[in-house]
């Protein structure tokens, strides 16, 4: 995710754009295309963000290998359990959070298995339980929360967000981020079922987003790297893509399991 940068070219627009479409494209196709679709899209991509977040921690080999292998069993063996009993789910993936920061000897890979694997979960939840609408609304709210902090950043630049984090995010970009998806969120409101309630909604997810993006950044600053992976043109890896979706997804899925949203 990009929050909000500060004036300059354009150069890598295209290129952004298209990859961008490129995934907007593959996310919606199996959201409307089943379960096994969806899940098998939230299984890769929980394995690349745990490969990614292995090599940010700077983990040695057989660690990042051992960190993959337990996300993929976990991951795998929880995604058909969320919508029917996600208490328990979170249970187990404590349990694996807790043999994997015990095996690889680091709380901070135990952390990044914990936070990858009950955002992925999360999400599962949130299209199993809440049903596609809601779901498309959440990634609707994150994309929008993009698009509107980089070109708000990027048209506007003005003070720094977090210049130690991430020295090209303003305030701007974070306005912009949040005025337009409380925008797309009131199209929702009265296009669909949901409540108005998702507006008010959709400004705090947009803080919750920005500040992911945040996170990862300030992880990236600590590796001195400026991308997580090359994994999509224009956009980084993993992590870079969806680093404000996963709080966001485990904010949505714990309201809505809460039967507030």
């Amino acid at each position: 995710m990009t929050s909000g940068t500060a004036p300059g070219g354009y150069s890598n627009l295209w290129k952004r754009a298209i990859t961008g479409i490129v995934l907007v494209a593959v996310a919606l196709g199996t959201l409307f295309a089943g379960q096994w679709p969806f899940w098998l899209l939230v299984e890769f991509l929980a394995i690349a963000m745990m490969f990614e977040w292995s090599r940010l921690m700077q983990a040695s080999m057989w660690k990042m290998l051992f960190a993959i292998c337990l996300m993929t069993s976990v991951t795998g063996a929880l995604m058909p359990f969320p919508f029917t009993s996600f208490p328990i789910a979170i249970v187990a993936l404590l349990f694996g959070t807790a043999f994997c920061s015990a095996i690889t000897v680091s709380l901070r890979l135990g952390f990044g298995f914990f936070y990858i694997g009950l955002a992925s979960l999360a999400i599962i939840f949130l299209r199993e339980q809440g049903g596609l609408i809601l779901t498309l609304w959440m990634l609707a709210t994150v994309w929008a929360t993009d698009i509107g902090a980089y070109f708000s950043g990027k048209t506007i630049g003005g003070p720094k967000l977090a210049p130690k984090f991430s020295p090209n995010k303003t305030w701007a970009g974070l306005v912009g981020g949040i005025i337009c998806a409380a925008l797309v969120s009131l199209i929702f409101a009265f296009q669909t079922t949901l409540p108005l309630l998702i507006v008010p909604l959709a400004a705090l997810f947009a803080i919750v987003a920005q500040m992911g993006d945040l996170f990862e950044s300030w992880l990236k600053r600590r590796a001195n790297v400026k991308d997580s992976s090359n994994l999509f043109p224009g956009h980084g890896g993993a992590l870079d893509r969806l680093d404000g979706l996963l709080p966001v997804a485990i904010g949505a899925a714990a309201l809505n399991w809460a039967g507030l949203l």
